[in-house]
């Protein structure tokens, strides 16, 4: 976990409210169950394929980019950006883009291990404090039949999410087991983002915000 700022528990400050630069359902349910206040404000970034970069450094490099672009229209808030990428044997698995798309990518997981990288940037505009890291989950799948893959497919789950698969809900039956963090496969690291917020003199909010909301701000 990389920071501009150590640890500074004398002067702490309670993160009552952030900006997270993502339009994930699940990032935004993980993160208000801390009791902050989040808004969504899209970044806007293309989550295109970079030529080069291994798919830790893909998930990385669209983290930074998405916190990089809302931070500069933030001044008051701490930002937060993710990007979670499914790794099959160094080949990057991000959004499926049909039905076609999702069952190649389901077919190629199926009965084996990935890993999931899911990369975390926070910027805090008021004093110019970063924090980025990537945390990395291996997922091991069941042997999934062409009927399996083709009714997960109709739920419509596999859409938004890297790999075609979510980790919560029906796609749970898909995983034989995981070694690493759950939450980062859902999308958002938790318990690594809570441990870095002394980092950036950040603490827990001592009591629930009275509004979360998912529009932007």
């Amino acid at each position: 976990m990389e920071s501009t700022q150590s640890a500074d528990t004398s002067n702490m400050r309670e993160l009552q409210a952030l900006v997270l630069a993502s339009t994930s359902p699940r990032r935004f349910e993980l993160l208000t169950s801390l009791g902050i206040d989040v808004s969504v404000v899209p970044s806007g970034v293309d989550e295109t394929d970079q030529p080069g970069l291994t798919p830790s450094q893909l998930a990385a490099f669209h983290a930074s980019a998405k916190a990089n672009a809302v931070a500069a229209r933030e001044s008051a808030r701490l930002v937060v950006a993710a990007d979670t990428v499914v790794d099959a044997d160094g080949t990057a698995l991000g959004k499926p883009r049909d039905e076609r798309d999702a069952q190649r990518m389901l077919a190629i997981l199926s009965g084996r291990s990935h890993l999931v990288h899911t990369a975390v940037v926070a910027i805090d505009p008021i004093d110019g404090g970063r924090l980025s890291w990537t945390s990395t989950t291996r997922v091991v799948f069941s042997t999934l039949d062409q009927a399996c893959i083709a009714a997960y497919i109709a739920t419509g789950d596999p859409f938004d999410k890297a790999g075609a698969y979510g980790i919560q809900g029906r796609g749970a039956a898909l995983v034989e087991r995981i070694e690493g963090d759950f939450y980062a496969v859902m999308g958002f690291p938790l318990g690594a983002f809570v441990r870095g917020l002394s980092k950036l003199r950040y603490a827990l909010p001592r009591s629930a915000p009275r509004t979360a909301h998912m529009g932007a701000a």
